[in-house]
């Protein structure tokens, strides 16, 4: 136990130095939560913390270090297939007073993650055996394996199924965010007030629930989110339909504005004819029937599905309904009326968003539509007198920030006219971006640039997501259709 513990901390103490000290949460200090306590001391609260917090952990007493069990990151999508776990380490200060290093370590499907060289066969004896030109692969008949002597433990404690993983996808980042939620979360026990940082933990109870959470895994934190939110607040995301990964940046931060305090309200571009139905669906257990009666709106079946009814999509829905069913303030409207174009439909848009906001004022609001509807800015470049619901929603309410997504390269499901322009053609489609990592982040600029975004929201390398009747109803829990379903 402890031979295994030690050797992954010495993987991981190098990329813990670089620490990422300058680059937290607005409610996150740069520096270092210091216990005025010796370790010895503190320790115990550290172990109690973790129990409550529902994140199994071994232990190495001998050196104060534990690690918790693997854990899906937030929410239950399939789609992601990110799994974490922290190393915490203890480590003396003083005599008298100690803290704590917090490793995250993440894995996932996605080998960009794994470390240069990885690939390379270090020796004839380290691993369990087998051709190491096939090291990525293991063959069930003889046992042989690619991995070496010192990975085969960790990866017999891999989660297993769709979103099995192998050591090649490891990363590992010292978790500020988080070291400075275990300080908040055990100081009010230790009875200790430290750098005039409150210990209190709060998140934003949904009306009427009668307990919360004290702690929910959200995801890494994303940098710049909490800058952007407050009660009365608009967030305008301009997206890229059909992609995986803009309906998880939304989850996500709803979950890490909730958990902090913030009541938040989503809007979705969405035909309102689905309010009842989405609405019921969160107030749902989330079962079979509960999918079922969702999915049969005719929105999800259209014949021109243009990536708002995706399988992410679906999925975003189901972690939102997770959140509300554990007491916390999360609440969806949706506000398309796809029976209108041009600038009558953007007016009803208006309308219907402005009508939200005025009604709840003291809610956040992350209202995420296609990018055109999001600008601030009058005009398009073939109707200078366009105006947006963004432009309009500017002009009548107070705090209106608009964002426009950046990403990385990669796919998107998107609809877009055949070559001879005579019809939509829908399906992945090849999108085009620039590299800034792999981390969610929001960056807000001085001043609106022509289109009258404020600044973009990164969501890193994208992929398509397919519509969710393709991928049974949309239900997670439900095994995909074969790829060759009626339809494609």
């Amino acid at each position: 136990m402890r031979s295994g513990l030690w050797l992954s901390l010495m993987m991981l103490v190098g990329l813990a130095m670089g620490g990422c000290a300058g680059r937290q949460d607005l409610e996150t200090p740069d520096y270092e939560a210091i216990y005025d306590l010796p370790l010895e001391e503190m320790w115990p609260s550290v172990r109690e913390y973790f129990t409550d917090a529902n994140l199994p952990y071994r232990e190495d007493r001998g050196s104060l270090v534990l690690e918790t069990d693997w854990k899906q990151e937030f929410g239950g999508s399939k789609i992601a297939g990110y799994w974490h776990r922290y190393m915490v380490i203890g480590k003396r200060e003083t005599p008298t007073k100690s803290k704590l290093w917090i490793i995250r370590i993440t894995k996932s499907v996605n080998k960009a993650l794994a470390a240069p060289g990885r690939q390379l066969d270090w020796g004839t004896n380290r691993g369990l055996g087998g051709d190491p030109s096939q090291r990525d692969q293991f063959s069930l008949g003889n046992g042989d394996y690619s991995i070496s002597v010192e990975d085969e433990g960790d990866r017999l404690a891999f989660p297993v199924g769709e979103n099995a993983f192998y050591v090649d996808s490891g990363q590992g980042t010292r978790d500020l965010t988080m070291e400075w939620r275990v300080f908040r979360g055990i100081m009010p026990k230790l009875a200790k007030k430290q750098q005039q940082v409150s210990a209190a933990q709060q998140v934003a109870k949904a009306p009427g629930a009668k307990d919360a959470p004290t702690f929910t895994e959200c995801g890494q934190s994303i940098l710049g989110l909490k800058k952007q939110a407050k009660a009365g607040g608009v967030v305008l995301l301009g997206e890229l339909h059909g992609t995986q990964e803009v309906p998880r940046f939304i989850a996500q931060s709803v979950c890490q504005l909730v958990t902090s305090g913030i009541p938040v309200t989503v809007g979705l571009e969405l035909p309102v004819e689905n309010e009842e139905r989405i609405t019921a669906f969160l107030q749902s257990q989330g079962g079979e029937v509960d999918w079922l009666k969702l999915m049969e709106a005719p929105f999800w079946r259209s014949p021109y599905p243009d990536g708002r009814g995706s399988e992410a999509v679906a999925n975003m829905l189901e972690q939102l309904r997770q959140l509300r069913a554990q007491g916390l303030d999360v609440a969806v409207f949706v506000y398309d009326h796809p029976k209108l174009s041009g600038q009558p439909r953007e007016d009803a848009l208006t309308q219907t968003v402005l009508a939200q906001v005025k009604a709840k004022p003291q809610r956040f609001h992350l209202v995420v539509s296609g990018n055109v509807h999001s600008r601030t800015a009058k005009g398009l470049p073939w109707d200078k007198q366009y105006r947006p619901m963004g432009y309009q929603l500017k002009d009548q309410l107070d705090d209106v920030t608009a964002l426009d997504m950046a990403y990385d390269s990669g796919t998107a499901w998107i609809c877009a006219a055949d070559a001879q322009g005579r019809k939509l053609d829908c399906g992945v489609k090849e999108a085009k971006g620039k590299d800034n990592g792999d981390r969610f982040f929001v960056h807000a600029w001085g001043s609106a640039n022509k289109e009258g975004y404020h600044g973009v929201f990164y969501v890193g390398h994208v992929s398509a997501s397919e519509p969710a009747i393709l991928k049974g109803l949309g239900n997670p829990d439900a095994a995909h259709a074969p790829e060759s379903a009626p339809g494609l």
